[in-house]
């Protein structure tokens, strides 16, 4: 066999082999004569039928196994004229051509991609500035305020007045459209808390100014995009009796019980305490939204700028293939179509997403480079965990949550995505207490 390799560059080589008719040959002999060993061929007693009556029989097979098997051996002599045996080839390798001589040779051309040494040694010049956010005094109070509401108490309203934003209603209504009553629309002792936002909008409006005892007719008009096909866009009047009044009673902040469902990690907590947990959740709730807004797009971007390496192009060609395959789910028909009678326009699609696939192979190596050097690693159980509680924050079945990522292969991505965003917060020392 007559093989050249060399390399394009430190993560590509091509391989351009001729493997003589006798190499060929001698090849397929000896998967004939494997195969004998094993086969009952009429007219001749088990193992004992001649190769060539074996090559005959199972000629494609045994074509196919040879040059499959020699290619191998092609592909190993490279790795070591490479001088590249202890790199780590990716994916299979690109065959760009196969032919089958007269005089029965064949050659055959490759390329062999690596994986790329990845130099992060510059990883400071990357890092984004991570400003301390400001917590002010009002936030702190509106978020206070909203825990004490949480914890409010309903009392009924003795006095003779109106009802006004802000009260809960204990309400009778019943829906009708076009005069008929709707499904759904009927209730009793219903509590409603005015500018909840909770009903049709200009319901809670119209109820504003009525007293207890009192009977009243709105009008309002469902949402177009409202969720019942049958109530969308028309109009309803609804007979309203309103029963009772009721305010929310604020707790007492001082009480020591009501700071302890707050903060139950402390002993006696106190006011003080309280304050200091709040300013420190909106600093994170900020310092998240940073991270979300800025930190994690301009980390990204500079690492892909200033870590620079060579690709491997069979991994560049998968992402290509990817995005490609996943663009013709948007496509028409006669789109589809067109491009299936137009080589040239696939191929200027996919060079289209070379741009972006560079970018995000580039990524990948990198940060797997820097999770490495960093210990930064997710678990099985923490994907597993992470997908339960989404799915419970969608109201879903975990399990059958999981089940569609499993099916859909999309749990290596998750799990990409995982170490990703610990390894940035990780960098940039999101982790430590600001």
């Amino acid at each position: 066999m007559e093989i050249k390799a060399t390399k394009v560059d430190s993560a590509n080589a091509k391989v351009e082999a001729k493997v003589s008719k006798e190499k060929v040959e001698e090849q397929e002999n000896k998967i004939a004569k494997k195969i004998a060993k094993d086969v009952k061929i009429d007219g001749f007693r088990k193992g004992k039928a001649p190769a060539a009556v074996v090559k005959k029989l199972y000629k494609e097979n045994i074509e196919q196994d040879s040059i499959s098997q020699i290619f191998q051996e092609i592909v190993k002599t490279a790795i070591k004229e490479l001088d590249a045996s202890e790199e780590i080839p990716l994916g299979e390798p690109i065959v760009t051509k196969y032919e089958k001589n007269d005089d029965g040779s064949i050659e055959i051309e490759f390329e062999i991609s690596f994986r790329p040494k990845v130099d992060i040694s510059n990883i400071e010049e990357c890092l984004p500035e991570v400003k301390t956010p400001r917590v002010t005094k009002k936030e702190i109070e509106e978020r206070i305020n909203e825990l004490l509401k949480s914890a409010a108490k309903l009392k009924d309203v003795e006095e003779d007045r109106e009802l006004k934003e802000g009260d809960v209603a204990v309400i009778d209504f019943e829906g009708f459209v076009d005069g008929k009553a709707f499904e759904g629309g009927k209730a009793e002792n219903y509590s409603l808390e005015i500018g909840s936002g909770s009903f049709i909008p200009g319901f809670e409006d119209a109820l504003i100014g009525m007293k207890k005892g009192e009977t009243k007719e709105i009008s309002v008009t469902f949402p177009k995009e409202y969720g019942s096909k049958e109530l969308a866009g028309k109009d309803a009047t609804f007979k309203v009796t309103l029963h009772k009044i009721q305010e929310k009673r604020l707790p007492d902040i001082s009480d020591e019980e009501l700071l302890k469902r707050f903060l139950p990690d402390i002993e006696h907590p106190t006011q003080e305490d309280l304050e200091k947990s709040v300013k420190k959740q909106i600093r994170r709730e900020k310092l998240n939204k940073q991270y979300i807004d800025e930190l994690k797009p301009k980390l990204t971007e500079l690492l892909i700028e200033k870590i620079n390496f060579d690709l491997p192009k069979s991994v560049v060609d998968q992402e290509v293939e990817m995005s490609f395959r996943n663009s013709l789910q948007s496509k028409t028909e006669d789109e589809i179509k067109e491009l299936q009678e137009n080589p040239d326009k696939v191929e200027e699609l996919r060079k289209e997403f070379e741009p972006e696939a560079k970018d995000s192979v580039k990524l990948t190596f990198i940060v797997d480079e820097l999770a490495k050097a960093n210990d930064v690693d997710v678990s099985d159980t923490e994907v597993t965990q992470a997908i339960y509680f989404e799915a419970m924050q969608q109201g879903q079945d975990p399990k059958k949550y999981l089940e569609y990522y499993q099916k859909q292969g999309l749990l290596p991505a998750i799990k990409m995505a995982m170490v990703e965003d610990k390894l940035f917060v990780k960098l940039l020392k999101l982790e430590e207490d600001k």
